[in-house]
């Protein structure tokens, strides 16, 4: 089980940052003289596209505790 978080906090560490952005909205973002909205537009991307995998780790984690729960209960 360390070895799991060691390798998790490994790979949370290596993480670079991301910015995501289509090519239209690259375009029009690049054209404009502050980056302040560019930084808007990637964090905000960047936000919904986190949100889908954190729900699915969450429900991930319920279903495992649920069969995990249920095999201490029951011994065979």
């Amino acid at each position: 089980m360390k070895k799991q978080w060691l390798l998790l906090f490994v790979l949370l560490w290596m993480a670079l940052p991301a910015e995501a952005q289509c090519a239209m909205c690259r375009a029009v973002l690049e054209s404009e003289e502050g980056q302040g909205a560019a930084k808007g537009i990637n964090n905000g991307i960047v936000y919904l596209m986190a949100v889908p995998y954190i729900l699915v780790a969450v429900v991930g984690v319920v279903i495992y505790k649920k069969f995990n729960s249920s095999k201490k209960d029951n011994p065979s």
